[in-house]
């Protein structure tokens, strides 16, 4: 059995004896509501019949330090335990597991740091490595992602969080299942597709996104989670043409129950190319949850508008580009954004070509609800995927048909 204390900021598991296994856990209950993590360390040394796999190091804000040494046995390690995530590896065991990876090559590279394609236990995994400057991300990815009943076949597949120690310097790493199709950004790149594989792509990441928005309520539960920075980067396309939403650093939660929002230790803000209306004028309501959820819609509306740009129709289809890529440069400010969006309230162009297409047009209308300038008048995450349904069952209809 096991507690959790204080998951704010870090868990700090307590088990207790089990006279049937050899477990022993040297735990320090300590409040952590105003501490921040110095640093990880790992030995892999025997204490009599446990391992120890984790040091954690914190600092309060009077500077006085408290060490915590977790042991464990490893017949503990070796057995299915389970956080009660429902999300990832044990959470004892997640803290081992940088040690057991090779990095292969890097995939990719952005603002957060890098993302590497690794080997572990026999399989491709993904590592993405965060910069020290960006702690807070790491920490908060991390914390969502160890969310009870998170896992869902639309939200990238979390294995383990870990801090190493690598080339002499602390490494933030969080691991996770590997796609190799890369991100939706670069997959429209390359390719493109038929109403099928548009629909089948939009259903999956409105199906990801219901998922994050709905709170599951009991004692197993999920606690509702807006992303915040919903964009093309931030989908990943597995092998089946189906897509998976990544990258919650910035995720906001709610619990209805205690009406309690948390959004987290992190300053940063989304991406200004996708940020609806009311983030760019500061108009949004910032202590309402259902506001950050509308947020994420008009995001998703975008998302949509790239999809279906790469849909061919008729035997057209238009090369990829960024949302508002004719108005705006290619790094625009708040100020660019600002006037378009709020201003003089703009959408992206919607082709003629669409309308003579029944999925597209049923999607364009769709978007078009995505982007109310009123918030509150904008569609669900739920209601969008049960309009892409219907639209998916419609074509499936019409293939019979024929």
């Amino acid at each position: 059995t096991y507690c959790v204390f204080e998951p704010k900021l870090i868990n700090i598991l307590c088990v207790s004896v089990c006279v049937l296994t050899v477990i022993n856990i040297l735990c320090a209950c300590v409040s952590v509501c105003e501490l921040t993590v110095i640093n990880i360390l790992f030995a892999c040394v025997s204490v009599c019949e446990l391992t120890v796999i984790n040091i954690l190091c914190v600092s309060a804000r009077d500077k006085h330090t408290v060490c915590v040494c977790v042991c464990v046995s490893q017949d503990l390690l070796d057995h299915s335990c389970t956080s009660g995530s429902g999300s990832g590896l044990p959470f004892l065991v997640q803290r081992t597991v940088a040690r057991q990876i090779t990095l292969n090559e890097c995939v990719g590279k952005g603002r957060y740091g890098e993302v590497w394609r690794g080997q572990w236990q026999g399989e491709s995994v993904a590592v993405k490595i965060f910069s020290s400057r960006d702690e807070k991300s790491w920490f908060r990815e991390t914390e969502i992602y160890n969310t009870v009943l998170l896992r869902h076949e639309n939200i990238l597949g979390f294995i383990a969080s870990d801090m190493t120690s690598r080339n002499s310097s602390t490494q933030l790493w969080l691991i996770t299942h590997y796609h190799e199709m890369g991100s939706l950004y670069d997959y429209l790149q390359l390719s493109t597709l038929d109403a099928g594989g548009c629909l089948r792509m939009a259903l999956s990441i409105a199906s990801g996104l219901a998922h994050l928005h709905v709170e599951i309520f009991g004692t197993q539960g999920k606690s509702a989670i807006a992303h915040r920075d919903l964009k093309s980067k931030n989908i990943l396309v597995n092998k089946t043409g189906q897509c998976c939403i990544a990258d919650l650093g910035l995720a906001v939660m709610h619990f209805q129950d205690t009406n309690e929002l948390d959004v987290g230790n992190n300053p940063k803000v989304g991406t200004k190319r996708y940020m609806a209306p009311e983030v760019l004028d500061d108009s949004v309501q910032t202590d309402c949850f259902e506001s950050y959820k509308r947020v994420d819609i008009w995001a998703l509306g975008l998302v949509l508008w790239e999809v279906a740009r790469r849909t061919v129709s008729n035997g057209i289809v238009e090369e990829y580009k960024p949302p508002f890529h004719d108005v705006v440069p290619s790094d625009p400010s708040f100020d660019d954004m600002r006037r378009w969006w709020c201003v003089d309230q703009q959408r992206p162009n919607i082709p003629n070509r669409w309308f003579s297409d029944p999925t597209l047009s049923s999607m364009a209308k769709l978007m078009k609800e995505c982007w109310y300038q009123n918030p509150s008048a904008r569609l669900t995450a739920l209601r969008i995927k049960k309009t892409l349904t219907k639209i998916d069952n419609s074509l499936d209809k019409i293939k019979t048909d024929i």
